[in-house]
């Protein structure tokens, strides 16, 4: 496939994951492009981690850094609707910058379609877009996508979020 059409389908995917788009708009691209569940795509290269690059480590580093100020608030459930709501925002734009900036090899690209799918299931529990009970879950989902990128990607100094459980 040439580089400029996988770019193509590759910012396709993730803006259909990030939710940012009504959940019909996710499902008609997720169907028309699926690749299957986001623990299927993780996947080593041949053992080693793949290469990242300066936007996806810069966007990765900052979204790290969104969750893991607002980790202290979120534990003492001092986290009000629009924190979530402004760190949901955060992340997103973060993962619009990784989609615009980003240049890796399309092997590695579709692994990180799956640590962008799980990023965006966390950010529509964040962001209120899906229901559910307790918000800070999705911030539990957003570290666990974090912890599966420093597993799965090369990316010097990258520390795992302690969330003191």
């Amino acid at each position: 496939m040439k580089p400029a059409i996988a770019t193509r389908i590759a910012t396709g995917c993730l803006l259909a994951t990030l939710g940012a788009f009504s959940y019909t708009g996710a499902a008609v691209a997720a169907g028309s492009h699926d690749h299957g569940s986001a623990a299927a795509m993780l996947k080593l290269n041949n053992g080693a981690k793949w290469e990242t690059d300066d936007a996806l480590r810069s966007g990765m580093e900052a979204i790290r850094s969104e969750i893991a100020q607002a980790l202290p608030a979120v534990h003492a459930k001092r986290y009000a609707a629009a924190q979530y709501e402004a760190l949901g925002q955060a992340v997103e734009q973060q993962l619009a910058y990784i989609v615009q900036n980003c240049k890796l090899t399309p092997e590695a690209d579709e692994v990180l379609h799956g640590v962008i799918a799980e990023i965006g299931k966390g950010v529509d529990v964040v962001a209120g877009r899906k229901a559910i009970d307790d918000r800070s879950r999705g911030v539990v989902h957003l570290v666990r996508a974090l912890d599966d990128y420093g597993t799965y990607f090369a990316h010097p100094g990258w520390e795992h979020i302690e969330t003191g459980h």
